[in-house]
This record gives C-alpha cells, sequence and structure tokens, in this order.
C-alpha cells in the first residue's frame, strides 16, 4: 500500500492511476517494450527466438598492417605457431590484387601495386563475410609473375576460432577494420625496411637494385606516407621492430587468448564484461531458475548473486591513488574509491538490487525510472526521480534482466538528457539476452554491460530462455494476484 501511495503522489497528471500501475506491474517483465511493437506481435509476425544467437558466434578477427617489409607476416607466423592449439586462419591482402589488363601488362613497370585501387576490396569483403559466418571460402592464389589471380588453384579455407587479415592496407577501407577485433600495426624504421626489401627483391625475385630503388622512390615510399602510415592511428597495438619484438607479440598471444576464453559476445563488444562462473556462482544460478525453489531461497541466492554484481561494477569506476598510515606506522600505498556515485534502479525490478549497492556504498543516492509499456510504440516513460547532480555523477544502472534491451535504451536515454556522459553509465544485470546486448552496445559503445551469465536469447513471447521467470513476481512475492507485497525501495 506504500508503494502505491508513493506513485500516486509521484506521477504527473494525466498517466494511469496508481492502482492500475501496480496492475500492469504485475504482468510479464520482458526488461522493455516489444521490438517492433505490439502489433506485429498480434499479427504473428516473425520474431527472434533463442536460435537467434547464432548470428553473434564469430570469430575472433585480427587486422596485422604495416609498411612493405616490415615483418608483418613474421608477426602473423609467430601469433599462429603460438595459437597452435586453436583454430587459426591467415588472410593476405596481396591474394585479391585485381588482375592486369593487357594494356597495364604493357607498362607494368609503371602499375602502382601500393594504392589502394590495386586490391580488390569487395571481393576480400564478401571472404571476410563468409568466414564470419563460419563459411568455408576459396582465396585465389595471386600470380605475381602473371599478375593474374586465376593462374593457380584457390587456396581452401575453412572456419577458424582466430582469423588474421593481413597486408599494407588492411586499415585504409572502414568496411574492412570494421570487421577486426584487434587492429596491429607494425612500425619499422624505413631504412630497415628498405635493406629488407633490396635483399628479397635482388635474392629472391633475382631484379636489379637499381630497379628496386627506382620503384621504391616512384611508388612503394609515396605511398606508405600518403596511404599506409595515415592508418596507423586506427591500430590498437603498435609493435617497434616487428617479428624481433618478442614482448609485444607474447601480450598479444595472452590476450587473444583471454578473449577467447570469454563469451563470444565480448569478443564483439570491449564494452561488456561477464563474471567469470565459478561453482558457486553456477550452483546459485541452478537454485533461482528453479520453478520450485521457494520465494525465501530465491531471495536469498538472488541477493548473493546481485551482491556479486555489484561488487564487480564498482571495480570498474575511476579511482585515486592514496597512502595511508597503518596501526604498525608503517605506510600502506593503496587506492581512494570513486566519490561521484549514485544508482539509478529501473522499477520495479531494479529495485531488488538497491539493497546490496547499499550494503557496498553507505549512504548512496539512488534516482528511479518507471518505463510502462502502453500502446502500439510500446513504450512510455511514466515516472523518474534522479539527483539533481547526477551529470557530475558516475551512475550504476540497476535491472536484474536484460532482456529485448529497449526499456534499458530509454532508461539510458533519459540519463543522457540529464547531462550524465555515456562513458559514466555501467548497466548492471543478473542475466543478459543476446538481442539485448546487441541493441544497448550498438546504441551506446561507450557504457559498460556487466552481467553475471548471457541467456541463450528471446523465445516469440519475448521471455529470456532459459530465464528465471518473472523476477520481480518472485523477489517481491507477488506471483499470486491477491498478494500485495512492498518492495524495498523506499
Amino acid at each position: 500500500m506504500i508503494f502505491r501511495y508513493y506513485l500516486s503522489r509521484s506521477l504527473p497528471m494525466g498517466t494511469k492511476s496508481a492502482v492500475d500501475l501496480m496492475e500492469s506491474l504485475s504482468e510479464v517483465h520482458f526488461s522493455g517494450f516489444h521490438m517492433d511493437g505490439l502489433e506485429q506481435r498480434k499479427a504473428g509476425t516473425e520474431q527472434p527466438t533463442t536460435s537467434a544467437t547464432d548470428m553473434y558466434k564469430q570469430p575472433f578477427v585480427i587486422g596485422v598492417a604495416g609498411g612493405a617489409a616490415s615483418g608483418k607476416t613474421s608477426v602473423c607466423d609467430m601469433i599462429v605457431q603460438q595459437l597452435h592449439d586453436q583454430r587459426v586462419v591467415l588472410v593476405n591482402q596481396d591474394s585479391f590484387y585485381h588482375n592486369l589488363t593487357e594494356e597495364e601488362l604493357t607498362r607494368v613497370q609503371d602499375y602502382n601495386f601500393d594504392h589502394p585501387e590495386a586490391f580488390d576490396t569487395e571481393q576480400l569483403l564478401r571472404v571476410m563475410d563468409k568466414l564470419k559466418h563460419s563459411q568455408a571460402v576459396d582465396i585465389p592464389k595471386y600470380d605475381f609473375k602473371g599478375y593474374k589471380n586465376d593462374v593457380f588453384p584457390a587456396r581452401r579455407v575453412n572456419p577458424a576460432d582466430v582469423i588474421i587479415l593481413e597486408g599494407i592496407l588492411v586499415f585504409h577501407d572502414p568496411r574492412v577494420r570494421a570487421l577486426m577485433n584487434m587492429k596491429i600495426f607494425v612500425d619499422t624504421d624505413a631504412d630497415v625496411r628498405l635493406a629488407r626489401r633490396i635483399k628479397r627483391d635482388t635474392a629472391d625475385n633475382a631484379r636489379e637494385i637499381g630497379a628496386v630503388l627506382d620503384q621504391y622512390s616512384k611508388f612503394v615510399k609515396p605511398a606508405f606516407d600518403d596511404f599506409i602510415l595515415p592508418t596507423k592511428k586506427y591500430a590498437d597495438i603498435i609493435i617497434p621492430r616487428g617479428g624481433d619484438n618478442h614482448v609485444a607479440i607474447d601480450l598479444i598471444v595472452q590476450h587473444i587468448r583471454t578473449k577467447l576464453g570469454q563469451h563470444d559476445l565480448c569478443k564483439i563488444y570491449p564494452n561488456l564484461y561477464v563474471i567469470q562462473s565459478t561453482f558457486q556462482i553456477r550452483g546459485m544460478h541452478t537454485l533461482i531458475r528453479d520453478s520450485q525453489t521457494t520465494k525465501h531461497d530465491f531471495v536469498f541466492y538472488s541477493d548473493r548473486l546481485i551482491r556479486l554484481v555489484v561488487e564487480h561494477g564498482l571495480g570498474h569506476l575511476p579511482f585515486t591513488e592514496k597512502q595511508v598510515i597503518t596501526p604498525t606506522g608503517s605506510v600502506y600505498s593503496g587506492v581512494d574509491f570513486c566519490k561521484r556515485l549514485c544508482g539509478v534502479s529501473i522499477i520495479r525490478s531494479g529495485e531488488s538490487m538497491e539493497n546490496a549497492l547499499r550494503a557496498c556504498c553507505k549512504g548512496i543516492k539512488i534516482g528511479k525510472i518507471l518505463i510502462h509499456r502502453e500502446g502500439d510504440n510500446g513504450q512510455q516513460l511514466i515516472y523518474e526521480k534522479l539527483p539533481n547532480d547526477i551529470s557530475d555523477r558516475h551512475v550504476l544502472l540497476l535491472d536484474p534482466i536484460l532482456g529485448t534491451g529497449n526499456s534499458a535504451v530509454q532508461a539510458i536515454s533519459l540519463l543522457l538528457k540529464k547531462g550524465v556522459p555515456e562513458s559514466n553509465i555501467i548497466f548492471l544485470n543478473l542475466v543478459s539476452a543476446p538481442q539485448g546486448v546487441h541493441v544497448v552496445c550498438k546504441r551506446f559503445p561507450r557504457i559498460k554491460i556487466l552481467t553475471s551469465e548471457i541467456e541463450i536469447g528471446l523465445n516469440e513471447d519475448f521471455r529470456v530462455i532459459p530465464g528465471m521467470g518473472e523476477f520481480g513476481d518472485r523477489y517481491f512475492g507477488t506471483d499470486n494476484d491477491d498478494q500485495q507485497v512492498v518492495p524495498p525501495s523506499q
């Protein structure tokens, strides 16, 4: 009854009564409105189901760029060698040179093989798209003597866990860059690259040193300055000295192994974090997902899991170094907690996470957002009460279930309108459906999402599968219509 009174005093004029809202809030919680409105659902339009998760299972793609003779091939070979227990394929940009016309063949010495237009980028994109969707492809073998890609049989490449795309200009086209989960630029001194090129072309290709230098000054160096070097700014990692830098390559391999051990969605979205599972966490998930679990046990183990999620979320906040004097008179170098912090719960399921946040952060301010699904537009913001200075704070957004992601999008959009920087928002969930992760991460790439498990997906009723049922009803004990329980929110 207290909760009803609280809403009735806070709602703006013209909205539903508090009693109507409480009755509607007892319906199934989708953590958001239907993706394309309620009419599609009524009309039986096909919607994403559990099979939709297949679209998110993609390989880890690494791009390796740098000037000619910078050591890209050596870096790639060392990565492949150290990832010997993984399925790794190497795709060379050189395989996608255009076939030269008869006219171009007569003047091949004037053809610039270091220019972006020398490559068939459209064919490269088609090949990469198939590999990312776990389809085998045929990659051409370019004949560097006849300047054709149809002389030799194509190389059959099967799907893999890791795809390494190597070439001087793999960072030049934004469509190719968008395919990559990691971008490496091999940065080697120009004199070293020229010396390697002279040695390679004279010894391996039987070319005159004068011709090598002429091509370098006419095409290679200008193309490097105009097209290759500017793409260095897109790199996530810059490796000086190429294959000679064993420390850098070891660190890269460690990072790749970490990514491969994560959920596939974490490979796609670097702002998604999933708590590392243990038997304790798995056991608690088993209990709260069991339909036979009592309300008391459901609340107890949900609270334990929520506390873990909150603690991990707090670990992503900025900190400052701080030194203190211990009782023994010694100096301890530690860190100081983030001071400007608040929580925001999405009513009503999000209120189940407030006690854990208060237990971790004494005296923390907590705001509320109520989003009620109504009508064909699928959403309506009913109520919000936020700290006046929220734009100056880091915000922990609370909702135990991330389903379609649409209510989350509206809540985050409201926070942004209030002046909260996107990078200052951490969205905490117990479980997240891939569809919701996709929606939120695509729309807000700078927020962080932290969850304890990724679900299989959504069913035709937009309920999370396998899920745990209607979380708010199970937590607050409102499974039955005749029960009236006051949520712990005031």
